[in-house]
């Protein structure tokens, strides 16, 4: 399987799996129409967070499994004069820098998800927090 059919792939599965929802009150009668559909799961995010953690961990194996060959090859091409020695050397040179920027946006969306999922978690507990100590305000009152 290519890159770019296993990449279709996971971007199919991925958008079967993640929906949105609006959470709101009913609508009001003679209020807007529509079904509310956006909405955020913690599954959903570390799905995510997971393929992008996943993605990360193959490109460090397997993107750039021919360096040496690479380097090797573009030295030796140049050596006899070739100037598709330089060339290839310039491929390499940019191959490598692509695969570090995926790399980067991989790993920065990983740990964003992570990061994300742990910050609402946080918020979610100290709403219930509050809304506890509302509850026990009024009966102080």
């Amino acid at each position: 399987m290519t890159f770019e059919q296993e990449w279709a792939a996971e971007r199919s599965a991925a958008a079967d799996r993640v929906g949105t929802r609006l959470n709101q009150l009913p609508a009001d009668p003679g209020g807007g129409a529509g079904s509310a559909d956006l909405g955020v799961k913690q599954d959903h995010l570390g799905a995510i967070g997971h393929a992008a953690f996943a993605l990360h961990g193959r490109l460090v194996k397997d993107g750039h499994h021919a360096r040496t060959e690479t380097s090797e090859a573009a030295t030796g091409l140049s050596q006899h004069g070739f100037r598709t020695g330089a060339a290839l050397t310039t491929v390499q040179e940019t191959w490598a820098s692509q695969v570090g920027t995926l790399l980067d946006a991989c790993a920065h969306i990983s740990n964003h998800l992570d990061y994300s999922a742990a910050a609402h978690a946080k918020d979610d507990e100290d709403i219930r927090t509050a809304l506890a100590v509302s509850k026990i305000s009024e009966y102080l009152k």
